[in-house]
């Protein structure tokens, strides 16, 4: 039973880490495809051809999917009980989803253009809701991990903000808060990860040497 416990958790640290790997290139690969200083993410998606706006739903529900299983699997992992993480998690990447989806040419649908500021927003939001709570509690429980938890927060959010201020609503801002978020549960994903199997390979190896 130890022994399959420790084979899981290696299974799902790779995917883990490939699927946030995957979403980390697409992010980068699909906001160079126009510079990224004049164009947001949504503006390649919509204003351009039919090839980008492709692209652009198939890399929101990558990247949403990618944070989602991230996150839920570090959850299970942490064993946190925190009420609604999961749930916000999720609307977090149906917001990005619909985002995608949804069209954002002002001129020809405006009311739709209005929605899609609105689940873009609630992507952010529902993202921050999920999130925090979550690493707060980890740095509680990881003493030697708050330094490095408090840093990365700082580098996200206030480094998203800033972009937003001196640089306007354009794709670094985006491409800032997404692969942001990427590494960071990259980081997550290899040190919990790792601590776990460690701790399981330790006692298999005990347990081994008992029988």
């Amino acid at each position: 039973l130890m022994k399959k416990d420790l084979l899981k958790q290696r299974k799902v640290r790779i995917l883990v880490m490939s699927f946030l790997l995957f979403a980390l290139v697409f992010t980068i690969i699909f906001g160079t495809l126009e510079s990224p200083f004049d164009y947001t993410l949504s503006n390649i998606g919509n204003h351009f051809n039919s090839e980008y706006r492709a692209m652009f739903i198939t890399w929101a529900l990558i990247c949403g999917l990618a944070i989602q299983f991230a996150i839920v699997s570090l959850i299970r992992l942490e064993e946190y009980r925190g009420k609604y993480c999961v749930t916000l998690v999720a609307l977090a990447t149906a917001s990005l989803i619909a985002t995608g989806i949804i069209p954002a040419v002002l001129e020809e649908h405006p009311f739709w253009h209005a929605m899609h500021t609105v689940t873009s927003g609630l992507t952010a939001l529902f993202l921050l809701l999920s999130l925090v709570p979550f690493v707060l509690f980890v740095s509680r429980e990881n003493p030697r991990l708050r330094i490095v938890i408090g840093v990365w927060l700082v580098v996200i959010w206030i480094g998203s903000i800033m972009m937003l201020v001196f640089l306007g609503k354009t794709g670094m801002f985006e491409i800032w808060f997404f692969v942001s978020n990427i590494l960071f549960l990259l980081y997550l994903s290899l040190v919990l990860f790792e601590e776990k199997i460690v701790k399981l390979s330790v006692l298999y190896l005990k347990d081994k040497e008992n029988l």
